[in-house]
Order: C-alpha cells, then structure tokens, then sequence
C-alpha cells in the first residue's frame, strides 16, 4: 500500500539512501540532519515521500515563494525529485507530484516550476504526462563554494 505523506526524522538514512541515487553520492549524515531539522521548522518547505509499506522509496520537495508582481500570489519550486530506480512506473512519482499540487493550491499558488538535467529523458517523459510543459528559457547557475 503506498501512502504519500511529509517526511520524519525517522526516515532520514532511507532519504539519503533515495538522494544518492540522484546524486550519485550521499549526504554527510550530519549535514542532512541539521538541514532537514531547519525546513521543518519552515512552513515553506514541504518534504514528501511515497511509502511503500512503510518504506520510502520516493521524495521530492516543493518550496512556497512569495511573489512581488501581479497579484503577488506566491507560487512553488519543486526540486529533488527522486524515485527508487526499483520501484519506477509503479505511480510513486504521480502520486507525489499530485500530493504537491493539492498542497499548492491550497496555498493559492499560481504556478510550479521546477529543472529538470538535460540528460533526464524518461524524467521529462513522465512531467509531460504529467501535463508540466517544456518553456523554452535559459536556465543559469552559479556554484558558489565555501572560503
């Protein structure tokens, strides 16, 4: 039975384990702990996972940004989007993406965004099923690291 619900600290070695599949490498253990004790005390932050008779094997996280312009409705980034490789095409991910949607609504957001890797072909398969549309814009990003 899968069950879609925000993750507990419970579950933090499961998520690393989920993470270094995207990633190719997993978080320090310490970091993870400090950074997820962090957005959980942070409204904004909405971290969730898809359970599989109580194990995860599915997360992502969306972030409620406030708007300036328009009707400054806020309006939501979805990253680290994360499926376990044995349990893709089984719905996880659609039931985490709607999961996040109903959340966004509820919050009266007026869009999602979110990047997606180049590379990700099956990924962009699956958010197109998902109705989310390729717009053509230049995506820039700057890695800065520490002293």
């Amino acid at each position: 039975m899968v069950t879609i619900k925000e993750i507990e600290y419970g579950s933090l070695d499961a998520l690393n384990k989920l993470y270094d599949e995207l990633t190719g490498h997993p978080t320090k253990p310490q970091k993870l702990e400090a950074a997820f004790r962090s957005i959980q005390a942070d409204s904004r932050y909405i971290l969730l996972g898809a359970f599989v008779d109580g194990e995860l094997l599915g997360s992502m996280m969306g972030i409620v940004c406030q708007d300036l312009v328009g009707e400054c409705r806020p309006f939501m980034v979805i990253e680290n989007v994360v499926v376990s490789s044995r349990s893709r095409r089984q719905g996880l991910g659609k039931k985490l993406i709607a999961a996040l949607e109903a959340i966004a609504h509820e919050r009266d957001c007026y869009y999602i965004m979110f990047v997606s890797g180049e590379k990700r072909k099956e990924a962009h398969i699956f958010y197109e099923a998902m109705g989310y549309r390729e717009e053509k814009v230049e995506g820039y990003r700057k890695h800065l690291s520490s002293h």
